[in-house]
């Protein structure tokens, strides 16, 4: 009887880790983005924080690998750049899945000349982890002071200094051509929402082919 019981006992439990990894994979960060509701197309992007379109992008103010970063170039590709300014990869889940995301589609960006950075207003103590555990190779700014969304004019001005979240941007991309002009721009009102890659890119590549786009 106490052996059937034991048999019992892992059969349960193996069948409990199989759901749970059932649920992970199918749930998880890089899963296609209508699995993910948090995940929209370009064209539900209709918020317009930022730099005026047809602008020059005014340069950062942030730190990446131990060094001070004030020109966004080194990181440009070919025909331009994708600057995507996200809240927190320490404690924002929708934000780590579009990191996660974005990484999977990092091969893809560069083969159109598109380059990619993220900034964030974590620290970048907080970021070492997460980056390093998931190997992320897209160049991630530490935006500690809140200069470059300021200057950039999308920090979320509702966290007064001193707060917990002060610092942080509205989430969202601007795409920036081979001039370092902003040519278009995607803006999520709600901050939970993250625009898919697939369709990150594709409207990126199509900015950058058609020049300055006011959605």
């Amino acid at each position: 009887m106490k052996r059937t019981l034991s048999v019992l006992a892992l059969l349960l439990v193996a069948a409990l880790a199989l759901a749970y990894l059932y649920r992970t994979v199918n749930s998880g960060p890089s899963g296609a983005p209508h699995e993910d509701k948090r995940f929209v197309p370009s064209s539900t992007a209709d918020f317009e924080p930022g730099p005026a379109i047809g602008s020059h992008f005014p340069g950062l103010q942030a730190s990446y690998r131990g060094r001070r970063i004030t020109l966004v170039q080194e990181f440009a590709g070919t025909k331009g750049t994708v600057v995507v300014a996200t809240l927190s990869l320490d404690w924002c889940q929708y934000c780590r899945r579009q990191l996660l995301q974005l990484q999977d589609y990092l091969p893809r960006f560069e083969a159109a000349g598109i380059g990619l950075v993220v900034i964030t207003y974590d620290p970048p103590e907080d970021l070492r982890s997460f980056i390093e555990r998931n190997d992320i190779s897209i160049p991630v700014l530490s935006d500690d002071g809140a200069l470059t969304f300021r200057t950039l004019g999308i920090l979320d001005e509702r966290h007064e200094p001193g707060d917990t979240h002060y610092g942080l941007p509205h989430p969202g991309m601007l795409v920036l051509d081979s001039d370092n002009k902003v040519v278009a721009k995607l803006f999520p009102a709600d901050f939970m929402l993250r625009v898919d890659a697939a369709s990150a890119l594709e409207f990126a590549r199509r900015a950058l082919e058609t020049g300055p786009t006011v959605k």
